[in-house]
């Protein structure tokens, strides 16, 4: 079993407190992982701002390149764990063991971090507008149009509480070294599997310790980390990002509640899209934030869920070596039973049908974990309590409204996927402030364009504009 410190700006710290990490199916002890109270954050961050000092001692580009080493690094190689080591192998097996994600999952999230390691350059060049990097380093520079130009950085460093369910989140925090920013992280209790493999590959790669924390605990150690750190990330339910709504300096993620709209022009041809919508609501077990948890129409709706209820409802729970598993555990005691008694409760309204009852019970649980299997449910009208509703594992409902009413009735939604053609229906879509990531036509909410921002820009978080103006010589020279 390993033994994983606090790691306080490079540094391994052994607590007297510790969490025993188990495998979620077999109960056997996987990790010991130290524990860090509040007061030890707080106390550690008043050295934060030494982390962007040494960051700045690099330029942006040498620290790109460091991070693209390190993307095969952590792909690739065996790193230092704690007191022990890590090979790829290893940590698919351990993040799988305590996420309850099979494994075939477990090393595409894999290659999707590394991707975003390797392709950093190119993804920076697009957020930031192309942006020379070195306008961030010195704080100001000149604009093609011969202006100075500012940005300030917001924070020396950037703090994250993040979730156990999905991995593919890490990506979000990915940017802030090259960004000459240090990293602040407390890993979700469940998978502290990326934030130490992550920190480990840049320390192999040649980026100083000392610019990154992590720091495992309770409820406590993150809400020190989000009071202590001036621009941070937390990802949580909806009463997390209502939490913290209207709060600059947090960046709150929450459920997606992403939605397919079948325009009228297209909806009689709705067979054409079934496999996209499957995929929508299936891929990587219906844990992200991107996946479908709505599919929205004017008519044909019950044939629709019909048709999905066929394509997914018979899909059972294997186990996570398997590679045909499309399933994930849920890991914690009673989470899942919980979960199927909310939607069982919403099921017992007038309108509503699960259309996946046929093929077998949706809650399987075992001695030790539970699975909830794809549930696909139709709604006769978007008043249905269970429309509004998203739940962590592939579930979507099918819901019948009128295409005029459509964008009134949806609710907050990060991925739409506007299937049509119809103009005044594009064009409404891409006037709806609810909407945050918007596809046109025939796209997955679950297909990402990295080159976009994935919800909210992280270099207007962690960036200011401002007004900045010097003499006639220091623009001169900063032209030459």
């Amino acid at each position: 079993m390993l033994n994983i410190p606090v790691l306080r700006w490079g540094k391994p710290y052994e607590s007297l407190e510790k969490d025993e990490v188990l495998h979620f199916s077999t109960g056997e002890p996987v990790a010991s992982v130290s524990q860090a109270n509040g007061g030890i954050i707080q106390r550690d961050m008043r050295k934060a701002q030494k982390a962007r000092d040494i960051l700045r001692d690099f330029s942006c580009s040498e620290l790109i390149g460091l991070i693209k080493k390190s993307a095969d690094l952590y792909l690739n190689a065996t790193l230092p764990l704690g007191d022990g080591q890590q090979s790829p192998d290893d940590f698919v097996y351990q993040q799988s063991s305590t996420t309850g994600l099979p494994e075939h999952m477990c090393r595409a999230n894999m290659a999707k971090n590394s991707f975003v390691l390797e392709n950093m350059h190119t993804i920076l060049d697009a957020l930031t507008r192309g942006l020379d990097l070195d306008i961030l380093t010195r704080g100001y520079g000149v604009e093609s149009r011969g202006v100075v130009m500012s940005y300030q950085a917001q924070t020396p460093v950037l703090g994250a509480v993040l979730p156990s369910n999905s991995p593919g989140v890490h990506t979000l925090w990915l940017p802030a070294i090259p960004l000459q920013l240090g990293l602040v992280l407390k890993p979700g209790p469940q998978e502290p599997w990326t934030p130490y493999r992550m920190a480990s590959a840049f320390a192999e790669a040649g980026i100083p310790r000392e610019v990154f924390s992590i720091y495992p605990g309770g409820p406590e150690a993150g809400a020190a980390l989000l009071s202590s750190c001036d621009r941070s990330m937390i990802f949580g339910g909806t009463a997390t990002v209502e939490n913290y709504k209207g709060n600059p300096s947090v960046q709150a993620h929450g459920p997606g509640f992403s939605k397919i709209l079948l325009g009228d022009d297209v909806v009689d041809d709705w067979e054409k899209y079934i496999d996209l919508i499957a995929e929508s609501i299936y891929i990587n077990s219906g844990r992200g934030c991107i996946n479908c948890s709505g599919v929205w129409a004017s008519r044909h709706t019950k044939e629709i869920a019909q048709a999905l209820a066929e394509r997914i409802g018979p899909v059972e729970a294997l186990p996570p070596t398997d590679p045909k598993a499309g399933l994930a555990a849920f890991t914690v005691d009673g989470m899942a039973a919980a979960v199927w008694g909310m939607i069982e409760a919403d099921l017992k309204e007038a309108g509503v049908t699960d259309m996946t009852e046929p093929f077998g019970a949706r809650l399987v649980e075992q001695e030790r974990c539970a699975y909830l299997r794809p549930t696909i449910v139709h709604c006769e009208s978007p008043e249905n309590a269970i429309a509004k509703k998203e739940y962590m594992f592939p579930f979507s409902t099918v819901v019948q409204c009128p295409q005029d009413e459509m964008l009134k009735k949806i609710g907050p939604t990060l991925v739409c996927s506007g299937i049509t053609e119809n103009e005044m229906l594009i064009k409404a879509l891409s006037d709806a402030t609810h909407i945050d990531r918007l596809n046109i036509g025939a796209i997955p909410t679950s297909k990402l364009n990295w080159l976009q921002p994935h919800e909210g820009n992280i270099i207007d978080f962690l960036f200011r504009s401002r007004a900045y103006q010097v003499t006639d010589d220091r623009l001169a020279a900063l032209k030459s």
